[in-house]
């Protein structure tokens, strides 16, 4: 079965299937604990290790990197004895940004886990599909992908402590209690490796930002998608903040956190965070209007976010089902450059689907 025909077969599978599955919820009086919970959570229904950074080669040039692996339990044919069974199901994104080609390099893999193809480790992060994989060792991240127009091999080590988000690491996403996710981030990751571009090895040097989110009721049946950023400061601080859109287009739920240079972390409430759109861009492949420039309000504050180039749009419906923009993004505060990130925007071309 073709890749795209067995994740439609999997995702679309009968109700009754469905129903017979039980996903755990989100528990506050859970605390995260480490190192099992970098690893994998095959009960939950989504799972994912985000990576996003900015790199500069030695000539210096720019490129934002994007590298994601997902986990979901489609709850389909989970008593079967057959190997073949879908009981885990894995994807990853790659992507370059470069100002100089305009458009992102973009490549996704998808897999059943089992059969030597696929796997996750529930003792640590250690995400493999095929010749692409994250594996944690110690407080190092290594990330390998060879993707069709480019490969990456990446080290990304903490320098900071882990950020945990929301609640002691419970991140709520509406304002229902299941609608809830454990999450966690590691900013401020140095970052070092080497890019493969037209052929070409090309070392870089930067700074990336990971998040680990896994949840059985991400996104409420009210929403249509989010805006996301994390911001890595110059100072050393990091931001995140999100805000979960209705389906009327009004903001239905947001949050975040941010750390200051010394290490005071403040979480934010859904009344403290907002994003304000100030330019758009229209895609010339799938027509879907994005605003790829923002101002973060957060906690009194507020950041500018410019994209590193406005064409920084991912058609993933071969693998995860979706369209939405994923950008590298410098960050400025009266008018000085304070930050890097990357800005995410979903449900853009059509309400968010989380499997």
């Amino acid at each position: 079965m073709k890749r795209r025909e067995f994740i439609l077969a999997a995702c679309l599978a009968p109700s009754l299937a469905r129903s017979e599955v039980h996903y755990p919820s989100v528990d506050r009086s859970i605390a995260l604990t480490f190192p099992r919970d970098h690893g994998s959570h095959p009960s939950f229904r989504t799972e994912w290790w985000y990576i996003t950074g900015w790199l500069r080669s030695a000539d210096g040039r720019d490129y934002g990197v994007q590298v994601t692996f997902f986990r979901t339990r489609p709850g389909v044919n989970e008593q079967s004895a057959s190997r073949f069974a879908p009981t885990q199901l894995l994807f990853a994104h790659a992507a370059i940004a470069d100002p100089r080609t305009g458009r992102l390099r973009h490549d996704e893999r998808a897999a059943r886990a089992g059969f030597d193809l696929a796997r996750t480790s529930e003792e640590t992060t250690d995400v493999v599909i095929g010749d692409w994989s994250l594996k944690l060792a110690g407080d190092r991240y290594t990330a390998n992908v060879v993707a069709r127009e480019f490969a990456l091999t990446l080290t990304f080590d903490a320098q900071t402590p882990l950020m945990l988000q929301g609640d002691r690491g419970v991140s709520r996403k509406g304002p229902r209690d299941a609608q809830a996710s454990y999450y966690y981030s590691r900013p401020q990751l140095a970052t070092r490796g080497t890019l493969t571009l037209n052929a070409q090895d090309i070392v870089v040097t930067g700074t990336s930002w990971l998040d680990h989110e896994w949840s059985s009721e991400y996104l409420a049946p009210e929403a249509q998608g989010w805006d996301w950023t994390g911001i890595n400061f110059d100072d050393g601080g990091a931001l995140m903040a999100f805000v979960i859109r209705g389906k009327d287009g009004a903001r239905y739920w947001a949050g975040g956190a941010m750390r200051d240079a010394a290490g005071t972390q403040r979480v934010f409430s859904p009344d403290d965070v907002r994003f304000v759109p100030q330019r758009s861009w229209r895609s010339p492949r799938t027509n879907v209007e994005y605003p790829v420039a923002m101002r973060i309000e957060a906690g009194g504050a507020s950041w500018n976010l410019a994209p590193l180039m406005d064409d920084q749009e991912l058609d993933s419906r071969a693998s995860v089902g979706t369209i939405y923009w994923e950008g590298a993004v410098r960050a400025t505060r009266d008018g000085r450059a304070v930050g890097r990130g990357y800005l995410e925007l979903t449900g853009y071309a059509g309400a968010l689907k989380i499997q």
